[in-house]
């Protein structure tokens, strides 16, 4: 029936609610709805039920229907049906929406619900602006976690160049929590199922909650059902996201996924005999060929039918055609103020309809009731919890198709003048804070304001980027905002003042957002082009002649540089910040700056890294506007800047004085109460301890590392690193080898979801040397080392990370040689030598050990002339070293209790 698909996608395009349907029990639906609460009350639960099926096939219906049948379930509490909807009316895309009420919906069994019910006590200042502190009056421990997230966050994003790795633990670890009490909460009552209601509205903080959720339930007293409407789950549509979240959940096994489809016939026989009890017996019948039992059709076909037509159908020829025969009914008067209305959305404010009208308050109060009661078109509705403080009447349209046709009525400068008008009547003049929920009401209607609004939606959906942010941790909403400044700001006209500025702080912030999903790639999933948003906002800062946003969009820009095409670019621009900052008497941002070349220009050439973090801590020291400030961008550029220090100094060959300057840094950041860069100053305290033979003391300081970011929560680079790291320290260890391969392999399969460019090739090197090393000669086990070895050595030729491609080129010439290929294995190891001596020492990698395996690859091939001198370097490398250590019992340890050093002393290996 084509007509009929025609006319069913028009419905669709016209909003999810087409029409309100009663709900005729669909048995197979329902039975396996019944199910979940049956495996429940037998002690099964950790089930989760998506329901599918386009708009208006009855999916809220079913699940009310449930609803009602669990509260009704026998023996009594039974089972708790806790229900919630992910809504897109007013002030959509509030962060945490659905997740707060459920928690406070769980919360009203305990012994204690005034504390959750004063949670939802709306004032004039909006519950919603604070969602996560209602969350935080929830949640044991999660204050802090927000409270440090925020600040780490407002230092990443401030600073322009500092690394925004470290904010991903914060944002999963906020959602872990969030489980965590949610699950309590379940477990002091009766076993619940949870039912939400249109996920395809969630927004995306919600989602990461739903998705630590599911991985969680196993074996727990809960159930989890979803609705999902399937009318914008295309490529690009805007149920995309939640659609391919679903699709890796069922890929996953977390969800099963039930479609709801047409009525069968004795439901649309159930539904004729309730509406028309008189009505012929072949009705539904024909009823349920003419609509193939689409719920909406039925409802439609039954409110027009009259005894007269017999079995004959009228099928409506267009909703739209019903919809503008109502309207004819109202004067000219009251149409417009629908679509002055409908431009505010399915559901509006009578006091903002006025403003836009011009017209006296009171004069549309009244119209609007009028037409409520004699028209039924509208009806009147609880307004949003941001508005209860106004003193203004709330109405929604009959359903969202009725909506969706009164609002395409007009004309599009019509549409684009009413958006820019609501917009301009939401924004409470000299109000200091607004309610989250009129923000986003106002940012809407911004965006669709046209060329008028264009530098207030830009500016507006900035402000509400960072808030999210840095308020909530909800770094995805913060994207979408993102997104919109950007375009709001491109659309602007070049010479406008303010274009270039907005448009550098709106990409630096999308691309400080991003920076976790990047990969080394240049378009990660889900994102831009990532360089190509660096150059554009590079190049607008050019424009506006500001020294401060040159300087950071030259460190953004090496940012991209290093993910995109390797190292060399990236410290070209690098160098540029810097420069450009000692030409401008900046102290912050030449600090900053200097930090960053420091950092990164070290993983080049190490002297070269030295230089610039001495003469950065100098500047510290001397300069009070550096030292004397507690500006948290410089603290945590300090904090970077003192432990790269130190770990190049012992990369250096100077253990003694990288131990003294990196305890003291790791005893300062357990003092203080942020402590985001403890895990990794701890991971540099570590290796110095290794490289002295003090494996005890560096297993201690890895596993407070590692409690430490477990008890924040979700995945990180440097958890990953300080995982292979201490399985590296356990694989030399012979009643430790099988956890040592747990560790790495865990480590691994963490560093490959969060891949940090920096981190990735020294994690896989770490992974195929503990195999090297455990693997006792076993083929398998020597074939995946070799190619973990070898994938290195293919990234860093493309990243220009060279320490990372010689221990790569070492590990495959020690690989070699045991699979028997002495050959190869000699020309991997010369490899190796010709790059170390091209760049000398290298950071996260031992000149020594280097030089030690050559030497022993070499003499197994026959090179007796090299070997030797290559043994005698490595010697001579450990002895400066030796030197710099400082207290003779060090020394001692040092050459004694490092295998490393034991056998190059002794000559392990190699002929004589």
């Amino acid at each position: 029936m084509p007509t009929l698909e025609r006319k069913f996608r028009d419905y669709l395009r016209s909003g999810e609610r087409v029409v309100s349907t009663e709900f005729v029990d669909r048995v197979e639906d329902m039975a396996e709805l019944r199910s979940l609460v049956a495996d429940l009350a037998d002690g099964r639960g950790g089930r989760a039920l998506v329901v599918d099926s386009v708009s208006g096939m009855g999916k809220s219906a079913l699940l009310q229907a449930f609803t009602g049948h669990a509260a009704a379930a026998s023996p009594p509490h039974t089972c708790r049906a806790v229900t919630t909807r992910c809504h897109p009316g007013i002030g959509s895309g509030l962060m945490y929406g659905p997740v707060v009420d459920l928690l406070l919906k769980l919360g009203e069994d305990i012994k204690q619900p005034g504390v959750f019910r004063r949670m939802l006590s709306f004032t004039g200042h909006g519950v919603v602006r604070s969602a996560p502190e209602v969350l935080s009056a929830i949640v044991p421990g999660l204050g802090a976690v927000f409270t440090l997230g925020r600040e780490v966050t407002e230092a990443s994003l401030a600073s322009g160049s500092m690394p925004f790795d470290s904010l991903l633990p914060f944002q999963q670890g906020a959602a872990v929590r969030i489980v965590e009490a949610l699950l309590e909460l379940v477990r002091q009552g009766p076993p619940a199922v949870l039912l939400i209601d249109d996920v395809q509205h969630s927004d995306p903080s919600s989602l990461l909650v739903l998705d630590q959720l599911l991985r969680r339930i196993s074996g727990e007293p809960i159930a989890v059902v979803l609705s999902h409407t399937t009318d914008g789950a295309y490529l690009d549509g805007p149920g995309a996201m939640v659609e391919e979240l679903l699709h890796r959940w069922d890929t996953e096994g977390l969800i099963q996924r039930r479609t709801l489809n047409g009525l069968p016939g004795d439901a649309v026989a159930e539904l004729v005999e309730r509406r028309h009890p008189d009505a012929p017996s072949a009705l539904s019948e024909e009823l349920s060929q003419v609509t193939l039992g689409h719920p909406i059709f039925v409802t439609l076909c039954l409110d027009e039918w009259t005894p007269e037509q017999g079995t004959r159908i009228a099928l409506p020829a267009s909703l739209s055609r019903v919809v503008e025969g109502r309207l004819r009914m109202l004067a000219e008067q009251d149409r417009e103020l629908l679509a002055i209305g409908a431009t505010q959305g399915s559901t509006f404010l009578s006091r903002t309809v006025a403003a836009v009208k011009g017209a006296p308050h009171d004069e549309v109060m009244e119209r609007l009731r009028r037409i409520a009661q004699d028209h039924r078109l509208i009806v009147a509705e609880e307004p949003p919890g941001w508005a209860r403080m106004e003193a203004s009447d709330c109405y929604r349209f009959e359903h969202r198709a009725l909506w969706g046709v009164v609002y395409a009525q007009q004309s599009a400068e019509q549409t684009r003048s009413r958006h820019a008008r609501i917009a301009s009547a939401l924004t409470v003049a000299g109000a200091q804070e607004m309610p989250l929920e009129r923000r986003l009401e106002i940012a809407h209607h911004l965006r669709l304001g046209g060329p008028a609004c264009l530098a207030a939606s830009a500016d507006v959906h900035y402000a509400l980027a960072r808030d999210a942010a840095m308020e909530g941790l909800s770094f995805a909403e913060a994207e979408q905002h993102c997104d919109v400044a950007i375009s709001a700001a491109r659309d602007l006209p070049e010479r406008e003042e303010g274009r270039d500025r907005r448009l550098v702080q709106a990409v630096e912030l999308l691309l400080s957002l991003t920076e976790v999903r990047w990969r080394g790639q240049s378009r990660p999933a889900g994102g831009p082009d990532i360089d190509a948003l660096a150059a554009e906002a590079e190049a607008a800062a050019e424009r506006c002649r500001a020294p401060e946003l040159k300087i950071r969009t030259r460190l953004l820009r090496g940012k991209t540089l290093l993910a995109t095409r390797g190292l060399v670019p990236s410290l070209d621009k690098l160098r540029e910040a810097v420069e450009l900052a000692e030409n401008h008497d900046d102290a912050v941002a030449l600090f900053v700056a200097r930090v960053e070349y420091g950092r990164q220009v070290s993983k080049r050439k190490l002297a070269d890294g030295l230089a610039q973090l001495r003469e950065a801590e100098r500047m510290y020291a001397s300069d009070a506007r550096l030292g004397g400030s507690d500006d948290p961008v410089l603290q945590h550029a300090r904090n970077l800047g003192e432990m790269q220090l130190g770990i190049t100094l012992f990369d250096s060959g100077h253990l003694g004085e990288a131990l003294t300057r990196l305890h003291r840094c790791v005893e300062r950041l357990r003092s203080e109460p942020l402590r985001a860069e403890l895990p990794i100053a701890l991971n540099y305290l570590a290796q110095v301890y290794a490289g002295l033979g003090a494996d005890q003391e560096a297993e201690e300081l890895l596993r407070e590392a590692l409690a430490f970011e477990a008890d924040r929560g979700g995945d990180s680079g440097w958890h990953a690193y300080n995982t292979a790291l201490l399985a590296h320290i356990l694989a030399g260890r012979a009643d430790s080898r099988s956890e040592s391969l747990d560790l790495v392999t865990a480590a691994w399969a963490e560093t490959e979801r969060t891949w940090l460019v920096n981190l990735v090739p020294i994690v896989r090197n770490l992974y195929a040397e503990i195999l090297l090393r455990t693997g006792d000669a076993a083929g398998d086990v020597l074939d995946q080392a070799y190619r973990l070895a070898a994938a290195t050595v293919a990234e860093t030729q493309r990243s220009g990370m060279v320490r990372s491609e010689i221990a790569a080129q070492s590990l495959r010439s020690r690989i070699l040689l045991l699979q028997g290929a002495p050959a190869a294995a000699e020309s991997a190891a010369r490899e190796a030598l010709r790059i170390l001596d091209e760049v000398g020492d290298m950071p996260a990698l031992r000149t020594e050990e280097v030089l030690y395996y050559s030497a022993v690859v070499l003499s197994a091939h026959g090179a007796q002339d090299e070997a030797p001198a290559l043994l005698e370097r490595a010697r001579a490398e450990v002895a400066r070293k030796a030197d710099l250590v400082g207290s003779s019992a060090m020394v001692r340890r040092f050459l004694a209790d490092v295998s490393l050093n034991r056998a190059i002393r002794a000559g392990e290996g190699v002929a004589r």
